[in-house]
């Protein structure tokens, strides 16, 4: 069926591994009848989950060669954790990885386990991908390390997958092998802050400055695509690398060809979800670095590279000079260094996990410093990508996730020119739940918060946003993408001179509410890298009426849209969004994850025009014990600002499962250290199942 390891059968995607039957797998594998399955968790992914899926068969003799039936395979599937699972869809991982086994394996052959199927639904995410199961392979151990002709087989095996795509300009500009990384420099200089917090006395003085000399240059070395470039593993190391002993124990003349049968094999490669396209000495380098010892590796090192490049030219590369290989590969040495940090302090910690990170980083340092590759850094601060502009198409309705807490959402927010009257509402659409989330407040100095509150609002359909419920209609309009958006509202809210009660879940006095506001751009809209979401400062102006009362609004704020899965509950964050009298705007959010440094990310927009995007954000707060945070600092870099909330638009948030958010987002006065003055929204979430 596959002699030439392509991928025949399209099947229907697997969910979860509860969907496999016989049925679905006889087809996809042509096998004929299979009486029964057994499934069994194999390895620890993360964002994926594997299963070995062991088969009896039928004696129905329906095989169309029953000799090459398989007794087991392998099946891949999303993880079953949506905050995991929406991870990979954001990182595009499990789309790399389908379309690696459908469109680059068949091509390159070699050393690669088997695929009887990938598929994805692109729309939600999901996918499946069936391997051939490499029962007999021994896994490499990345902390003990590899002998020297282990080492060898690994850079000839590399070489293999390498050559039959080596610079090609096609590849180069397919858009699912060139995504750009979310993990940039000013993220990571915030995971090094904590690495060095949790480990940084177990690591050497020397080995600590080379990660300080890397991360500063991180953009700079990031962007440096000088050719040759080709494919790249992203993750080529020993846990990733199943070595395939022979009858006799000895490695087959054909070893890192990869051609034949299953047992003539040495190695195969698994795990194909950070597949990229890149400087071609990257695998290279990230592998020896990481997988001898260093006394090893110092010894061996030069050999093993040039096995490689000599590897590389017997199978037809070209115009590739030693010199430029060994100058490329000293300049790879430091994607050890950000593999090693960035995962230690993101990924669930375990005590292997900290041996692992610990060894190599030991390893990839001290290769950094033997090859004296730090000279070969661009100068630090260098290299940093233009902001990304959202695109006016994104103005709409996206299409929705599987996950029961992707949504999408609007946030509109005002602040009037004297500071005394506020207003903020969030639409937000759960069309896995069927239902519209409806938030919008009224507040201010001296004044009572006036809420409107509807977590059961009735989902509009198609790409209308106009919403209805009890008491409630609200429309939002977009007149000129980017530019102008007006909503409306007329609804039943409830008044509190004490904005508290609505965190502690109390009734308020009825009160009609009623506003249309139109957002006018004032400034640069700006796209996150990370996550799929946009802010645009604004001028905002309209009526607003509370009761009997009239109230003409003209000042500041902002919109932003956001779209993917949100739990509220899984995290904590501090946001912000605040302008300063002489037109300075800042905007940052600070991650509060579980277990994870605190990470910031931002921008400033100056009076004059542009974006600086930020290496930090920093927040802190005083609670008072009703929920309300009674005093705060911001750091946006260099821009620090004291914040006094002034009037609050509190919620308390349920999740499905019972558990708990208070959310009090305030309106403030802010004050920066020389003395200028403004206002800003900000929101803290807070968790009760995380204090």
């Amino acid at each position: 069926m596959e002699a030439d390891r392509g991928v025949l059968r399209e099947p229907r995607v697997l969910r979860r591994p509860q969907e496999l039957t016989g049925a679905w797998l006889g087809a996809v594998l042509d096998s004929g009848e299979i009486e029964a399955i057994e499934v069994e968790r194999i390895g620890t992914g993360q964002m994926s989950e594997s299963r070995r899926v062991r088969i009896v068969y039928a004696d129905s003799g329906e095989a169309s060669d029953v000799s090459e039936r398989p007794g087991s395979v392998v099946i891949k599937t999303a993880s079953d954790d949506e905050a995991s699972r929406s991870t990979g869809v954001g990182l595009g991982v499990y789309e790399r990885e389908v379309r690696f086994y459908r469109e680059l394996a068949p091509r390159i052959g070699g050393p690669l386990a088997r695929c009887h199927a990938a598929v994805i639904d692109p729309a939600e995410g999901w996918f499946t991908i069936l391997l051939e199961d490499v029962i007999e392979g021994v896994q490499g151990d990345q902390i003990a390390g590899c002998t020297v002709a282990d080492a060898s087989l690994a850079m000839r095996s590399l070489a293999r997958l390498h050559a039959p795509v080596f610079a090609d300009p096609q590849l180069g500009a397919t858009p699912w092998l060139n995504q750009q990384s979310p993990l940039n420099q000013a993220l990571l200089a915030q995971l090094f802050e904590g690495f060095v917090e949790r480990y940084g006395d177990r690591v050497q003085d020397e080995h600590l400055e080379v990660c300080r000399r890397f991360i500063a240059s991180a953009d700079g070395w990031t962007a440096d695509r000088r050719p040759p470039l080709g494919l790249v593993h992203g993750d080529y190391r020993l846990d990733n690398l199943l070595f395939v002993p022979t009858v006799e124990g000895d490695v087959p003349e054909n070893a890192a060809d990869g051609a034949g049968e299953p047992g003539e094999r040495a190695l195969v490669v698994v795990d194909w979800q950070t597949v990229s396209w890149g400087a071609a000495m990257t695998d290279a380098a990230y592998f020896l670095g990481g997988s001898l010892s260093s006394s090893d590796r110092r010894e061996h090192e030069q050999r093993l590279v040039r096995e490689y490049h000599d590897a590389l030219q017997e199978q037809g590369v070209r115009g590739f000079e030693w010199e430029e290989c060994w100058e490329g590969y000293r300049r790879q040495t430091f994607l050890g260094i950000l593999m090693t940090v960035a995962p230690a302090m993101l990924v669930e910690r375990t005590e292997r996990g900290d041996e692992m990170f610990l060894v190599s980083l030991a390893r990839y340092a001290q290769q950094v410093l033997d090859l004296e590759a730090t000279a070969l850094l661009p100068e630090a601060g260098t290299g940093r990508p233009a902001p990304l502009v959202p695109a006016p198409a994104d103005e709409r309705r996206h299409p929705r996730g599987r996950e029961q807490l992707w949504n999408e959402s609007w946030y509109f927010d005002a602040i009037s020119d004297d500071g005394e009257l506020g207003m903020y509402t969030r639409l937000g659409l759960y069309p896995n739940m069927e239902v519209a989330w409806v938030t919008a407040f009224v507040c201010g100095s001296d004044r009572a918060t006036v809420a409107v509150i509807d977590f059961e609002a009735q989902l509009p359909g198609g790409d209308d946003l106009t919403v209805v419920g009890d008491g409630l209609f609200m429309t939002h309009t977009c007149t000129s993408p980017l530019e102008r958006f007006s909503v409306r509202l007329q609804a039943r809210g409830e008044a509190h001179d004490d904005a508290a009660a609505l965190l502690r879940g109390e009734t308020g006095e009825n009160v009609d509410v009623s506003f249309d506001l139109e957002w006018t751009t004032r400034g640069e809209p700006y796209a996150y890298r990370a996550t799929t979401r946009y802010e645009i400062p604004c001028d905002v102006a309209g009526e607003v009426r509370v009761g009997d009362e009239v109230l003409q609004l003209r000042g500041r704020g902002q919109r932003d849209h956001s779209w993917g899965a949100r739990d509220w509950w899984s995290a904590e964050w501090v946001w912000s969004a605040g302008r300063l009298e002489d037109g300075t705007r800042g905007h940052g959010v600070e991650f509060r994850l579980p277990g994870a440094p605190r990470l910031g990310v931002g921008y400033v927009q100056p009076p004059q025009g542009g974006v600086v995007e930020l290496d930090t954000v920093r927040a802190s707060e005083l609670a008072a014990d009703n929920g309300l945070i009674s005093s705060a600092e911001i750091s946006y870099g260099e821009l620090e600002l004291e914040v006094q909330p002034v009037a609050f638009g509190p919620l308390l948030l349920t999740a499905p499962d019972g558990r708990i958010s208070q959310f009090p987002r305030a309106m403030c006065r802010v004050r920066a250290r020389d003395g200028r003055t403004g206002t800003a929204w900000v929101e803290w979430n807070r968790n009760a199942s995380l204090r």
